[in-house]
């Protein structure tokens, strides 16, 4: 079988995207300079010219809209423009502005040049979101106080500030939303190469001795990815820490079998994931919440974690009611059963 039992309690993904998994030690490792951001170079460009622009004419910094993967580091991105333009970054996701007052209190207690960034904007409530109209064209927000005959609209002023959303989901953001960006700017994938030089640079930072080969290897198991690469890099600094040779190719295999992530770049989850549709629907398509209930995960984590990565690999084939695995996926299947 391609998925073996073990005594072993995997409780989490390698690869997740889930924020708790990322420790402090991983901020050390995020580029603090523009320059020094790999990748992306269109936007890096964009960005140093508007950012030299806005401190010329002494402005804040035009609002900006970050679209497309998970996990591409556009929290650090964030931090990188706060630093570059010597502002404070605050930051805040979709989810967690549950009501008009928080976003009220938030933009209320920004000061002048702050650069504010919200997370998964695509899950902001619409009730919510308008109050942002106002805010970031005219620096005002209008508030209704007192309620029913005595109710009445108050313009309140807000401090200029620069508004960062990012989102995976850019369809769902209302036209009126989306035009009041000046700067939309999507994110892509890492290539290997780019992954190399992050990691070679971060191992020199955690002072880690790997040959290129190793590097070459965790590149390509990162799926284009900066945080899992860090993560998978970590991962093997703490196998040298106890005196492993990292550095041997048997080894390092041995180590990504333990923690479940094969030559495919496929972990436990992806397995599972790709093992249920083939034996149990076979070759017949099957709604998201039939396949939530089957592997006993939550809809968002296959939508969000899963299957991001096994589209791109073209293993899966996707639209909003139905899943299939392609040709590519059966094909493993029958290599490894």
């Amino acid at each position: 079988m391609w998925i073996k039992s073990s005594k072993n309690n995997y409780t989490s993904r390698v690869v997740s995207s889930t924020k708790k998994d990322i420790d402090i030690n991983e901020v050390s490792l995020r580029p603090q300079k523009l320059s020094d951001y790999v990748w992306q170079e269109l936007i890096k460009k964009h960005l140093d010219v508007s950012i030299k622009s806005a401190k010329k004419r002494k402005v804040p910094l035009e609002h900006i809209l970050f679209y497309w993967p998970p996990w591409l580091w556009k929290t650090t991105l964030s931090n990188i423009i706060a630093s570059e333009m010597g502002s404070h970054l605050k930051t805040t996701s979709g989810p967690a502005i549950e009501k008009q007052a928080d976003l009220v209190s938030i933009l209320s207690n920004l000061e002048e040049w702050d650069i504010l960034f919200i997370d998964e904007i695509h899950r902001l409530r619409s009730q919510i979101e308008e109050i942002l109209y106002t805010a970031m064209e005219d620096f005002v927000i209008d508030i209704i106080v007192w309620k029913w005959t005595w109710a009445q609209s108050v313009r309140m002023p807000v401090k200029n500030f620069t508004l960062i959303w990012a989102t995976t989901k850019l369809s769902s953001l209302s036209s009126p939303l989306r035009d009041r960006f000046w700067n939309i700017m999507k994110l892509d994938f890492y290539s290997s190469d780019d992954l190399w030089v992050i990691i070679s640079n971060n191992a020199k930072k955690i002072e880690l001795d790997i040959s290129s080969s190793i590097i070459e290897k965790i590149s390509k198991r990162s799926r284009w990815t900066p945080r899992i690469a860090n993560r998978l890099l970590k991962i093997i600094r703490d196998y040298k820490v106890i005196w492993k040779d990292i550095n041997d190719e048997n080894t390092f295999n041995e180590i990504f079998e333990w923690i479940w992530i094969d030559e495919n770049w496929l972990d436990y989850l992806d397995k599972k994931y790709i093992q249920t549709l083939h034996s149990k629907f076979m070759w017949w398509p099957v709604g998201l919440s039939t396949i939530a209930s089957a592997l006993w995960e939550e809809e968002w984590t296959i939508e969000d974690v899963v299957e991001p990565f096994l589209l791109q690999i073209w293993f899966l084939e996707k639209t909003s009611r139905w899943r299939k695995l392609t040709n590519n996926a059966i094909k493993l299947l029958n290599v490894n059963n």
